[in-house]
């Protein structure tokens, strides 16, 4: 069973999601926070598998919350709630490391699936859609300081892993780039879950900001 703490400044908006997380026998509400900093000590204390994160409440907002928790090393994974499907907050949350993010109206089978996606250790993002956020939040000029530690970890990788990463952060799925590089889907899903392992990546998410970030994909490049 995938345990649950909700947090998010409503106390409506808390009840009904604990109402359909309870419905059902795979997840488990464990605990509730209204703000940041008492999600930080409720992760902390309960060490849920899921954390479903409001983004903007007062105080500490859930991209800080986000960092704070995960900067921990705790096993928790972050999911997080956002009203937009292009939006600065949900780009700096997922950058805090946040697993991946729905849309706050989402349908409740879409919310139970993300949650069982997220406790599994995949992301809730479409790769097309980080392309998206990061085509329109990252910072332009010139290459960071520390683009040249992330190249040396790209450095890691094979040719045809390189590859590969290169179509995850252009947007396209296994499936996709399976048709692409006349390979098998099975065989691009081990060449990305090496790439995550040697990148130290979370999940895909991660993966594709790393692979900006390193400059392999530009995003002012990228069609919108």
């Amino acid at each position: 069973m995938t345990t649950v703490l909700i947090v998010d400044d409503l106390p409506l908006q808390r009840l009904a999601f604990r109402t359909l997380l309870e419905a059902g026998p795979e997840t488990t509400v464990i605990g509730e926070a209204e703000h940041g900093a008492e999600a930080v000590r409720q992760a902390a204390a309960l060490n849920p598998d899921v954390i479903l994160m409001d983004i903007r409440m007062p105080g500490m907002d859930g991209i800080e919350a986000t960092r704070r928790i995960l900067a921990t090393g705790s096993r928790s994974r972050v999911l997080v709630l956002t009203t937009f499907d292009l939006d600065e907050y949900a780009y700096s949350a997922l950058r805090a490391g946040a697993s991946g993010f729905l849309l706050k109206d989402a349908r409740p089978e879409e919310l139970l699936s993300g949650i069982r996606a997220v406790a599994a250790g995949d992301a809730v993002v479409a790769p097309a859609l980080t392309r998206r956020l990061l085509a329109a939040f990252v910072p332009p000029g010139p290459d960071k300081p520390e683009r040249t530690a992330l190249k040396a970890r790209l450095g890691a990788l094979s040719e045809r892993e390189l590859e590969v990463l290169h179509e995850v952060a252009r947007g396209l799925t296994n499936s996709e780039i399976a048709q692409k590089l006349v390979l098998s889907e099975s065989t691009i899903k081990s060449h990305v879950g090496r790439v995550l392992a040697k990148l130290g990546a979370r999940d895909r998410v991660h993966a594709v900001i790393i692979a900006y970030d390193a400059g392999l994909v530009r995003a002012e490049t990228e069609p919108g």
